[in-house]
Formats: C-alpha cells, sequence, structure tokens
C-alpha cells in the first residue's frame, strides 16, 4: 500500500521566535503531487506582513499550486532546508494512510484550515 507523504507549508512571522502559521500542504501521493493552501489563512497575513511581503507569499503560493513547480521529493527536501524567510516547508512526513481523496481532505482539515483550500 502506498502511503501518503506530505510537507506543510507555513508562513514565517518572526523567525527570530520561530513563530510561523501553516498556510498549506504539499501532498505526495506515489504518483503526483498536490499543493493545497488556505485562502482564508493567506488573506488573515495581510494585516502581519508589509504589503510588498504579502504579494510575495501570495504569488509563490499561487504559482507552486498552478503551475506545479515541486514535483519531486528532493524538491521538498531542499526547500525545508533553504527556505526560511517568508515562507518555509517541514520535513518530507509520513503518514499510515491510503492516498485517497477522503485521507487528503482529513489532512488538510486537521492541519491546515478546516474551511476551503486553493
Amino acid at each position: 500500500m502506498n502511503k501518503l507523504r506530505y510537507s506543510i507549508i507555513f508562513g514565517v512571522l518572526r523567525p527570530e521566535i520561530s513563530e510561523r502559521i501553516s498556510l498549506g500542504l504539499i501532498i505526495i501521493d506515489g504518483k503526483e503531487v498536490n499543493i493545497r493552501y488556505s485562502v482564508k489563512k493567506l488573506h488573515a497575513l495581510r494585516g502581519l506582513f508589509s504589503k510588498a511581503e504579502y504579494e510575495f507569499v501570495e504569488k509563490v503560493l499561487r504559482t507552486m499550486s498552478r503551475e506545479k513547480t515541486i514535483r519531486t521529493v528532493e524538491d521538498i527536501s531542499y526547500l525545508s532546508r533553504y527556505s526560511n524567510n517568508l515562507l518555509s516547508l517541514s520535513q518530507l512526513q509520513v503518514i499510515d494512510l491510503a492516498p485517497t481523496k477522503a485521507s487528503k481532505d482529513w489532512l488538510f482539515r486537521n492541519y491546515v484550515y478546516a474551511g476551503s483550500s486553493a
């Protein structure tokens, strides 16, 4: 059985104290990489980031999601080590669930947001 692998996408609020907010997930189900993020949580960053910072984070998330710029486990591994400015990724995690739509939705609800995603 394939297991579900994921990485959490965080918005870094104050790196000096490791303050961050989960914005989305990168989910690998064995055959494809899916990127989902919470539009509501992203919009909450408007009051926490400068306009330029917010626009940068929004553009990166939108590009990652629509253009599938993250394609491999190695991409996630690299970004989890080196992207700690406004966005950061957790190390790739494995969970003992079959990669179904229901399990992906459960993962998003529990780690990011119970509402809608992009």
